[in-house]
């Protein structure tokens, strides 16, 4: 048996919010938008990764604001440590930063943390073993 990871979904409380961060942070595209059973869903997904791996949002449930100490979060990897830094200076001047930017040992490499608009952690990093700079 062959298992892959296709998508991760989420309710989250600002639809429309949250599909306009992760088009603007993290460069996805909206590929899919129905409505199903009177609730939108919407997938988004990296150019040329439609049918590797998605992010699927749906309304509804409440706003997820993490505490600083709750390390679950998305993981978006760029291609350098300067890519990184600007993401860090753009959520500063967003008031959505979370974690400053900073190295960390293998495998976890440089990394900044931002709050999508429904309080969940987005981790932004390079030098993973995943992803550009792997």
């Amino acid at each position: 048996m062959t298992t892959v990871l296709t998508h991760i979904a989420a309710h989250v409380r600002d639809l429309d919010a949250c599909i306009r961060f992760y088009q603007s942070y993290a460069g996805m595209e909206l590929v899919h938008d129905r409505v199903d059973e009177g609730n939108r869903v919407v997938w988004l997904a990296e150019p040329g990764r439609e049918t590797d791996f998605i992010l699927v949002l749906i309304p509804g449930g409440p706003r997820r604001d993490q505490p600083l100490h709750d390390f679950s979060h998305l993981g978006f990897a760029l291609d350098s440590r300067a890519a990184v830094d600007a993401v860090a200076e753009r959520a500063r001047g967003d008031g959505c930063l979370a974690w400053e930017p900073r190295d960390a040992p293998p495998p976890v490499g440089y990394y900044c943390g931002v709050r999508d608009p429904d309080g969940t952690f987005v981790e932004f990093s390079y030098g993973q073993p995943l992803g550009p700079g792997a």
